[in-house]
């Protein structure tokens, strides 16, 4: 169910935006906690397939926010 709620709210109007992308989950992490304090929902997409596969078939695992939050985002994370 949860899976399908992200691709409803996906489709409807609040696409997912990558904005930060890792191989090493801890660091996935302390950005998506770090997104959470300032009040920004964030998703982490691919982990278990770099767990599995690895990062020859798999780019990163990515942490996603709404088009919405995606700047504020971007600057607490301080990416370019």
């Amino acid at each position: 169910m949860y899976l399908l709620y992200l691709c409803k709210m996906n489709i409807e109007n609040n696409s997912l935006l990558t904005v930060y992308a890792s191989s090493f989950s801890h660091e996935i992490y302390l950005a998506k906690n770090k997104l959470e304090l300032q009040g920004i929902v964030s998703y982490v997409f691919d982990e278990n397939l770099v767990s599995t596969i690895g990062t020859s078939f798999v780019e990163a695992i990515k942490l996603k926010v709404t088009k919405k939050d995606f700047e504020a985002a971007k600057t607490l994370l301080s990416i370019d």
